[in-house]
């Protein structure tokens, strides 16, 4: 540890981040990082603990506590602090394949489980992690590097989201010939499609796949495996196979009125704004327009938020979000301690926007939509409300969220966005591979194993797991790539 008192001497400061009324003028990533100098300090603030709990990743009552990918979180801190980038990069890289994407994108599980929550605030790691990278790609560290020698052994990846890059990478790194196949017309599954460019800009990606055309991945755009290619002609060409199609089945709400024209998947919604971003700076009208409408979203989690953030950038006239739990308490309760999660509320940058532009929390806490109605064209006027309450099922023992008669409300709403969540694997990738699926619809294989049913078939990421976060698709990808290159070698040195 370089700066044994740095946590006493240096306070937490983070990047500073355009006003809400500002930045929703544009879709731009929206905060500034501090100086060379001022970063090096925070990370002089990691005490390099004796039992580094940000870098665990381990499970403590049903939540993940510190870094999934067990990121070496005091070591790159202190070469930061010391100025030693090069080294500081290495060492990242030694357990993470992308960095720039965790540091814009990851809920920071590492911070949370800092030691210095015990008596102050964490360590900024997740921007000390941005300014490792972002110096590795300015100085040249983060160049292209082809692996020397090359196996005869070729692999499909089925999916370009977190955890199919991630295969790929690993792969690829080994000697192995990858080519990855991706429906869209771009590469980078949700990270590209799913994650709006205020928290993730899309050049980010690009500079990275850039890096691994020039390693030796090759990528395949506009090809729906099962439709434009058929699973047994991919089955013969390639040694091995890895499906990461991501869960990619939203949840639906169930409620009288649910074919009104107005109402969307969020997932649609943001593929929709971020293709006609990236095609034409919205100029096309290809997206899901909020301008001037209310609009309701339904879900409180990530997606939800982006949502929120979007529809301000279109030019809504109210946006409304509605959650069907109760709103989590400001601060960890007895019954959850440090370092588990924080099952805290928290205010996300779309909230903050909807609080500076109509002066109130968008959010409606144990509410969820009872009736749309419609007009006589059948297009979306109004949603009636309901608010919910906690009651134990006595069948089930399970405690279930139930409406509360009299208590419904009707709200004026034009567009309504769907941000319930994901439920497994599309149908006709998994039956067009022959793999099997789980009660859940994620595609089976054995317990912490990745290879399916189907000799040569392993699976990765959402599609195994169901919906989760990017960091731990990564985790994934870097594990599966272990076992296939194990099935193809026999060994392996990953």
């Amino acid at each position: 540890m370089g700066k044994a008192t740095g946590f006493l001497e240096y306070k937490r400061v983070g990047a500073k981040a355009i006003a809400p009324l500002e930045r929703i003028k544009n879709f731009n990533e929206f905060h500034t990082p501090l100086d060379e100098m001022a970063q090096r300090r925070q990370a002089a603030r990691c005490m390099d603990c004796g039992v580094p709990f940000c870098q665990a990743g381990v499970t403590l009552k049903g939540m993940t506590s510190g870094c999934p990918l067990n990121n070496l979180i005091p070591e790159w801190n202190d070469l930061l602090y010391t100025g030693n980038y090069k080294q500081a990069y290495n060492r990242l890289k030694k357990t993470s394949n992308f960095p720039e994407f965790t540091c814009r994108v990851c809920p920071a599980l590492c911070e949370k489980a800092c030691t210095c929550n015990l008596d102050g605030e964490p360590v900024s790691t997740k921007e000390n992690e941005m300014a490792i990278i972002e110096y590795a790609y300015a100085h040249g560290y983060a160049d292209p590097k082809p692996p020397k020698t090359r196996t005869d052994k070729k692999i499909a990846v089925i999916g370009s989201g977190p955890s199919g890059l991630a295969v790929a990478d690993q792969l690829n790194f080994r000697g192995h010939n990858v080519t990855v196949f991706e429906r869209a017309d771009r590469v980078g599954g949700l990270l590209r499609y799913g994650i709006p460019n205020m928290k993730l800009e899309k050049h980010i990606i690009d500079r990275k796949i850039d890096v691994m055309e020039a390693e030796g991945v090759e990528f395949k755009t506009g090809v729906d495996i099962g439709k434009d290619l058929k699973a047994k002609d991919i089955l013969k060409d390639y040694d091995a196979v890895v499906l990461c199609c991501g869960a990619s089945n939203p949840r639906d709400i169930k409620a009288t009125g649910r074919d009104a024209k107005g109402i969307y998947f969020a997932v649609d919604f943001l593929t929709a704004t971020t293709k006609s971003l990236l095609d034409s700076n919205l100029t096309d009208g290809k997206y899901i327009s909020a301008k001037n409408k209310n609009v309701i979203v339904i879900g409180g989690g990530d997606t939800g938020n982006d949502c929120v953030g979007t529809c301000i950038r279109h030019g809504c006239k109210s946006v409304t979000q509605l959650e069907m739990m109760p709103k989590a308490p400001d601060e960890r309760t007895e019954t959850n301690p440090w370092p588990q999660w924080p099952l805290i509320s928290k205010t996300d940058y779309g909230q903050e926007e909807a609080i500076a532009k109509f002066g109130h929390d968008p959010r409606i806490y144990t509410t969820t939509v009872q009736e749309f109605k419609k007009d006589a064209k059948g297009n979306l006027k109004s949603v009636v409300t309901v608010e919910l309450e906690s009651k134990l099922d006595k069948k089930t023992g399970r405690k279930m969220m139930v409406p509360v008669e009299g208590t419904q409300k009707e709200l004026p709403c034009e567009l309504v966005l769907i941000a319930a969540g994901f439920l497994g694997s599309q149908k006709y990738v998994v039956d067009a591979f022959g793999v099997e699926v789980n009660e859940r619809t994620n595609v089976k294989t054995s317990l912490d194993g990745f290879a399916t049913n189907v000799k040569g078939v392993f699976t990765a990421g959402d599609m195994h797991t169901g919906q989760s976060l990017v960091v731990k698709a990564i985790k994934q990808g870097r594990d599966c790539a272990r076992e296939v290159d194990t099935y193809l070698m026999g060994y392996t040195n990953l």
